[in-house]
């Protein structure tokens, strides 16, 4: 409820005629501060006017005065700055470390934002104003969509900054983690992640002339040709690739037994997935100097029309064999690579070298794909917010993540409009 209280503060959601100290002086707020969320007072550089006088300084606010001497601020002298204790409830007499009394206001919490806020946080719906939103300006959260992105966006360079950092700045490494990552979909995400950790680019780069060595490499990092088949021909070669190259650079492969298979098309089982990303860095070694280069979502599908090699037109994976048929990623695939890797690192490279046209063009690449369908799309939609791109909907899982499935609403913009509404 404190966090609550400081929201009601920052705002001025309280009637701010007739505020009177516990001293008896008149209070006018002229500035209610700026919100500090780290150590120390809640409020710095507050300006209140106290009969005819006006002061500058800290404010803190509690739900009960006493709290000030249970937090310890009677001792603390960073607290000495304080001019004004705002509290709901006034039951002790509070001190600066040398003695000196500090004036009190009591600000009792207004009814119907107390009502509006405890009805959003006890909300067990997975949007939590989800019966409200009807009576709210749609444009509000148009509005709102470039903020949310771009949160969103930072939060991703943040994670492309660690793997920069661990890699030697190496943004072909990083974006190479990136994309296989993304190749995961849901189900395999980490362990692709895993696996692109475990074996460095430069040591696929150093043979990609080979396209059975490449897929020796990432057939055998994944731990899946631990297989007994020696009837299989292909398979027998790639073991013995992948064994010369594990002596050479070292490698420990991941277990088999983070690949998830469960409920996956045949189309998207590692085996799959692995053999296209073999011949795509057989193709293309230096495959992010390609990638900044785009400029609409057909390049990158261009650029990614690879085929995997012969055995795999009639293979799902190693111990049974399909019909013959073309297995090139699909344009969901696609999209899905292009909207978690893609365009996160166009934008963070952008950023780095201070190329904004790149920020820019990566913004525009998601203006032009269509949103994506998950479940927190579709719970969106059904309250009547439009969904059209893929700008939206990143947007949208920003809003659900962040502030809806984290009770944030007094962050929210939404949350905001329904706590300051009457």
């Amino acid at each position: 409820m404190e966090e609550l209280f400081q929201y009601i503060w920052k705002f001025k959601l309280y009637p701010q005629n007739s505020l009177v100290s516990d001293t008896g002086s008149t209070i006018e707020i002229i500035d209610t501060g700026i919100q500090n969320r780290d150590t120390g007072p809640d409020f710095f550089n507050a300006k209140i006017k106290f009969d005819n006088t006006v002061w500058a300084g800290n404010i803190e606010l509690h739900m009960r005065s006493s709290d000030w001497m249970r937090h310890g601020h009677d001792k603390d002298k960073r607290y000495d700055s304080v001019i004004l204790n705002v509290v709901e409830v006034r039951d002790a007499d509070i001190f600066r470390s040398n003695g000196e009394p500090i004036p009190q206001l009591v600000l009792p919490f207004p009814k119907e934002v107390r009502e509006h806020y405890q009805h959003l946080v006890n909300n067990t719906s997975a949007i939590p104003c989800r019966d409200q939103l009807v009576n709210l300006d749609p444009f509000l959260f148009s509005s709102w969509r470039n903020a949310l992105l771009t949160e969103r966006l930072e939060r991703k360079t943040e994670a492309i900054q660690q793997l920069l950092t661990q890699n030697q700045q190496n943004w072909e490494e990083a974006f190479y983690i990136t994309l296989l990552r993304s190749f995961g979909l849901s189900v395999n995400n980490d362990a692709f992640e895993r696996l692109a950790r475990s074996l460095s680019l430069s040591f696929v780069q150093k043979h990609t002339d080979s396209l059975l060595q490449v897929e020796a490499f990432f057939f055998g990092q994944a731990g899946l040709l631990d297989v007994e088949n020696p009837e299989n021909s292909y398979l027998v070669l790639l073991q013995r690739e992948f064994q010369f190259l594990q002596n050479k650079f070292s490698l420990k492969h991941i277990d088999k037994e983070a690949w998830r298979f469960l409920r996956l098309r045949p189309a998207n089982f590692p085996h799959i997935r692995l053999s296209q990303v073999a011949t795509l860095y057989h193709q293309t070694p230096a495959l992010f100097a390609k990638i900044i280069d785009i400029h609409s979502p057909e390049e990158f599908y261009q650029l990614m029309h690879v085929e995997p090699s012969a055995y795999w037109q009639t293979h799902y994976d190693f111990e049974s064999v399909s019909e013959m048929r073309q297995k090139r990623m699909g344009k969901t695939a696609l999209q899905i690579a292009l909207i978690n890797a893609v365009v996160p690192m166009m934008f963070a490279y952008g950023k780095a070298t201070g190329q904004n046209d790149l920020c820019d063009r990566a913004l525009s690449l998601l203006e032009s794909l269509k949103s994506e369908e998950n479940k927190i799309t579709r719970e969106w939609r059904n309250t009547g917010v439009e969904i059209a791109s893929a700008f939206d909907s990143q947007a949208i899982i920003q809003l659900q993540r962040e502030y809806c499935d984290k009770k944030k609403c007094l962050y929210c913009r939404i949350g905001h409009r329904i706590l300051s509404r009457k």
